[in-house]
């Protein structure tokens, strides 16, 4: 399968947990417009804001990536991501809880103090939007692991844009419509995500091992070159 059309579907699904999580931020940037398609356009503009971001993250993760293409560790990489994939969707169906470091809430610091002054002095949904980006989230992290298992920083950061296309179309109707799925919804799918996470994970793991299947594993040259299909 295309990795541009699972970082789609990842971003697809993953959309609803958004809601949850991002949708209070997007709800409270105004639209001082009377017109609904100017309402419309603030929101379209927001969640560009947020697929800018993602892009930019995918390019500088595919920095990373390229190194470790060009090491020949692209397929190691793959398999250790895989693991914690399928790691972190067996926790979640498991019910794990894992505590969250102080550090990571003191490098997010600035994001937030930069979003609340944004949101203050009334900084315009764009701006909102590219900041939004950066706040902690399991799919972006997860959608980024993805990503580092691209050959080269442009295709991650196309990756990562599918990701956000993926994410959008959900996120457009909840912010114009202030949250059009109920809470017994965004359960109901919240539960099946794990399963996705896992199944995900295994095609990593498969991925990495090198099976010379066309499109689901391809094999490794001596080069440590992996052969495109």
């Amino acid at each position: 399968m295309n990795t541009n059309l699972i970082a789609f579907f990842i971003g697809l699904f993953g959309s609803v947990h958004c809601i949850g999580m991002c949708g209070p931020l997007a709800f409270a940037v105004p639209s001082f417009h009377s017109r609904w398609w100017l309402v419309v356009a603030d929101k379209i503009t927001y969640n560009l804001g947020r697929v800018i971001t993602y892009s930019f993250l995918g390019l500088l993760i595919g920095l990373l990536g390229r190194q470790l293409w060009l090491a020949g560790l692209q397929q190691g990489v793959s398999i250790i991501s895989g693991v914690l994939i399928i790691a972190a969707g067996l926790s979640r169906l498991l019910k794990i809880k894992f505590s969250q470091s102080g550090f990571i809430s003191k490098m997010l610091a600035p994001v937030n103090r930069l979003l609340t002054y944004a949101l203050k002095h009334k900084a315009g949904h764009l701006a909102i939007g590219l900041l939004n980006g950066f706040l902690p989230c399991g799919f972006v992290y997860l959608a980024l692991v993805g990503a580092v298992n691209t050959s080269s920083p442009f295709a991650s950061a196309q990756y990562m844009f599918w990701f956000g296309m993926g994410t959008f179309p959900l996120m457009l109707i909840a912010t114009v419509s202030s949250g059009f799925i109920g809470p017994a919804v965004r359960r109901s799918i919240n539960r099946g995500m794990p399963y996705v996470m896992v199944c995900l994970g295994l095609w990593f793991l498969v991925r990495g091992l090198g099976l010379n299947i066309p499109y689901l594993s391809p094999a490794k040259q001596s080069s440590g070159v992996t052969i495109c299909h």
